[in-house]
């Protein structure tokens, strides 16, 4: 189902708790939402859509990737960019790493490590910030 985009920065300044095999509904909602939106955004955490839960969906050049609980265990490649984001007007400077290292649950909720590099390492980035209350 596809659900409205949060735009309150109180909301998205709180900091999201783990997810679970039962936040599955949140996540398809979230990946509804993110293709319904597919024109002006590559990315988007729960807590976009009203659920304070570590779930990211990315657009990975028109591939789709679910991601519980993401973690960036390496990062390097560090540059200073503009991002804009769906939840909030305008865009702002941030510093982000050209390549990550992520562990995450996939849609299995099995454990995956994989390495992301450019734009897409910089959604991943972006979308954990979300996770974490750091409005970029």
């Amino acid at each position: 189902m596809v659900r409205e985009v949060v735009r309150d920065p109180m909301f998205l300044q709180r900091k999201s708790v783990d997810a679970s095999m039962a936040d599955m509904p949140v996540a398809i909602d979230l990946l509804d939402t993110l293709k319904a939106n597919f024109e002006g955004c590559v990315g988007m955490a729960a807590n976009m859509i009203g659920v304070s839960k570590r779930i990211i969906a990315i657009s990975d050049n028109g591939k789709y990737i679910l991601m519980f609980n993401p973690e960036i265990v390496k990062a390097y490649g560090e540059y200073e960019t503009e991002e804009g984001c769906l939840s909030l007007d305008g865009e702002r400077k941030t510093k982000r790493y050209k390549t990550v290292t992520v562990k995450y649950a996939n849609d299995k909720f099995k454990t995956v490590t994989r390495t992301f590099t450019n734009f897409t390492a910089q959604i991943i980035q972006h979308e954990i910030d979300h996770c974490n209350g750091i409005l970029i």
